[in-house]
Protein backbone atom coordinates (compact mmCIF):
# COMPACT_ATOMS: atom_id res chain seq x y z
CA UNK A 1 0.00 0.00 0.00
CA UNK A 2 1.40 3.52 -1.48
CA UNK A 3 2.37 5.60 1.76
CA UNK A 4 -0.21 8.35 0.21
CA UNK A 5 -2.92 5.59 0.01
CA UNK A 6 -2.31 4.82 3.71
CA UNK A 7 -2.51 8.21 4.92
CA UNK A 8 -5.83 9.11 3.23
CA UNK A 9 -7.13 5.71 4.66
CA UNK A 10 -5.88 6.36 8.39
CA UNK A 11 -7.60 10.01 7.57
CA UNK A 12 -10.50 8.13 7.29
CA UNK A 13 -10.13 6.02 10.21
CA UNK A 14 -9.59 9.14 12.52
CA UNK A 15 -12.77 11.48 11.34
CA UNK A 16 -14.86 8.08 11.67
CA UNK A 17 -13.60 7.85 15.10
CA UNK A 18 -14.17 11.53 15.43
CA UNK A 19 -17.35 11.58 14.34
CA UNK A 20 -18.02 8.60 16.82
CA UNK A 21 -16.87 10.69 19.66
CA UNK A 22 -19.72 13.58 18.46
CA UNK A 23 -22.42 11.06 18.60
CA UNK A 24 -21.04 9.60 22.18
CA UNK A 25 -20.78 13.39 23.12
CA UNK A 26 -24.12 14.70 22.60
CA UNK A 27 -26.26 11.44 23.50
CA UNK A 28 -24.14 10.53 26.83
CA UNK A 29 -21.87 13.37 27.76
CA UNK A 30 -18.87 11.05 27.44
CA UNK A 31 -16.01 10.58 24.99
CA UNK A 32 -15.53 6.35 25.27
CA UNK A 33 -11.99 5.17 26.75
CA UNK A 34 -11.68 2.99 24.01
CA UNK A 35 -12.25 5.86 21.30
CA UNK A 36 -9.25 7.63 22.85
CA UNK A 37 -7.20 4.43 23.01
CA UNK A 38 -7.83 3.57 19.50
CA UNK A 39 -6.79 7.15 18.34
CA UNK A 40 -3.66 7.04 20.37
CA UNK A 41 -2.92 3.06 19.47
CA UNK A 42 -3.19 4.25 15.62
CA UNK A 43 -0.86 7.34 16.02
CA UNK A 44 2.05 5.34 15.93
CA UNK A 45 1.26 3.72 12.52
CA UNK A 46 0.55 7.43 11.42
CA UNK A 47 4.34 7.71 12.61
CA UNK A 48 5.69 4.95 10.33
CA UNK A 49 3.67 6.09 7.37
CA UNK A 50 5.06 9.25 7.76
CA UNK A 51 8.94 8.20 8.13
CA UNK A 52 9.29 9.92 11.47
CA UNK A 53 12.44 8.64 13.33
CA UNK A 54 12.42 8.11 17.27
CA UNK A 55 14.20 11.20 17.83
CA UNK A 56 13.16 13.86 17.36
CA UNK A 57 9.89 13.63 15.62
CA UNK A 58 8.23 10.96 18.05
CA UNK A 59 9.77 12.20 20.71
CA UNK A 60 8.02 15.73 20.15
CA UNK A 61 4.79 14.00 19.33
CA UNK A 62 5.06 12.33 22.59
CA UNK A 63 6.17 15.35 24.66
CA UNK A 64 3.19 17.40 22.74
CA UNK A 65 0.64 14.80 24.02
CA UNK A 66 1.87 15.03 27.41
CA UNK A 67 2.35 19.06 27.38
CA UNK A 68 -0.93 19.27 26.02
CA UNK A 69 -2.48 16.36 28.45
CA UNK A 70 -1.21 18.50 31.13
CA UNK A 71 -2.33 21.44 30.85
CA UNK A 72 -5.95 20.71 29.96
CA UNK A 73 -5.87 18.85 32.88
CA UNK A 74 -5.88 22.09 34.88
CA UNK A 75 -9.39 22.56 33.57
CA UNK A 76 -10.56 19.09 34.26
CA UNK A 77 -9.65 19.97 37.79
CA UNK A 78 -11.62 22.65 37.95
CA UNK A 79 -14.59 21.11 35.89
CA UNK A 80 -14.01 23.13 33.04
CA UNK A 81 -13.73 20.46 30.91
CA UNK A 82 -14.46 16.60 31.08
CA UNK A 83 -11.80 13.51 31.68
CA UNK A 84 -12.72 12.15 27.77
CA UNK A 85 -11.93 15.59 26.34
CA UNK A 86 -8.71 15.77 27.53
CA UNK A 87 -7.54 12.52 26.62
CA UNK A 88 -8.97 13.27 23.24
CA UNK A 89 -7.05 16.29 23.28
CA UNK A 90 -4.04 14.36 24.24
CA UNK A 91 -4.52 11.61 21.72
CA UNK A 92 -4.98 14.07 18.84
CA UNK A 93 -1.72 15.97 19.97
CA UNK A 94 0.06 12.69 19.17
CA UNK A 95 -1.10 13.12 15.32
CA UNK A 96 -0.67 16.29 14.63
CA UNK A 97 2.33 18.69 14.70
CA UNK A 98 2.70 21.41 16.93
CA UNK A 99 1.59 23.91 14.13
CA UNK A 100 -1.21 22.01 13.41
CA UNK A 101 -2.18 21.23 16.77
CA UNK A 102 -2.13 24.78 17.89
CA UNK A 103 -4.89 25.67 14.83
CA UNK A 104 -7.06 22.87 16.41
CA UNK A 105 -6.63 24.37 19.49
CA UNK A 106 -7.66 27.80 18.09
CA UNK A 107 -11.07 26.22 16.05
CA UNK A 108 -11.38 24.04 19.06
CA UNK A 109 -11.79 27.46 21.36
CA UNK A 110 -14.04 29.22 18.70
CA UNK A 111 -16.52 26.71 18.36
CA UNK A 112 -16.65 25.52 22.00
CA UNK A 113 -17.67 29.18 22.56
CA UNK A 114 -20.10 29.09 20.15
CA UNK A 115 -21.56 26.00 21.51
CA UNK A 116 -21.64 26.97 24.79
CA UNK A 117 -23.51 30.19 23.95
CA UNK A 118 -26.05 27.70 22.19
CA UNK A 119 -26.11 25.40 25.02
CA UNK A 120 -26.78 28.32 27.66
CA UNK A 121 -29.55 29.51 25.05
CA UNK A 122 -31.29 25.80 25.27
CA UNK A 123 -30.82 25.59 28.96
CA UNK A 124 -32.61 28.90 29.61
CA UNK A 125 -35.45 28.41 27.07
CA UNK A 126 -36.27 25.40 28.64
CA UNK A 127 -35.84 26.45 32.20
CA UNK A 128 -33.70 23.79 33.30
CA UNK A 129 -31.78 23.68 36.69
CA UNK A 130 -28.46 23.66 37.28
CA UNK A 131 -25.55 24.70 34.78
CA UNK A 132 -25.80 23.37 31.33
CA UNK A 133 -23.54 20.22 30.52
CA UNK A 134 -21.79 21.39 27.20
CA UNK A 135 -20.35 18.35 24.83
CA UNK A 136 -16.99 19.80 24.18
CA UNK A 137 -16.11 16.98 22.43
CA UNK A 138 -18.09 18.06 19.69
CA UNK A 139 -15.87 21.37 19.55
CA UNK A 140 -12.87 19.19 19.72
CA UNK A 141 -13.99 17.07 16.62
CA UNK A 142 -15.24 19.72 14.59
CA UNK A 143 -11.63 21.21 15.00
CA UNK A 144 -10.04 18.84 14.66
CA UNK A 145 -11.98 17.51 11.11
CA UNK A 146 -11.14 20.79 9.77
CA UNK A 147 -7.33 21.01 10.50
CA UNK A 148 -7.53 16.70 9.02
CA UNK A 149 -9.34 17.08 5.91
CA UNK A 150 -7.69 20.69 4.89
CA UNK A 151 -5.18 19.20 2.83
CA UNK A 152 -8.10 17.56 1.27
CA UNK A 153 -9.58 20.99 0.29
CA UNK A 154 -6.89 22.87 0.03
CA UNK A 155 -4.53 21.05 -2.25
CA UNK A 156 -3.44 23.29 -4.51
CA UNK A 157 -1.24 25.33 -2.01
Amino acid sequence: MSQTVLSTVLDAILVSLLLISCVTDWRERIIPHWLNITIAVLAPVSWWNHGFHLWPDVAWQIGLSVGITAFFLIFQAIGMMGGGDVKLLGALALWLNWKVMFTLLFLMSLAGGVLTIVMLIYHRARKLEGNPEVPYGIAIAFAALIVICEHYFNHFS
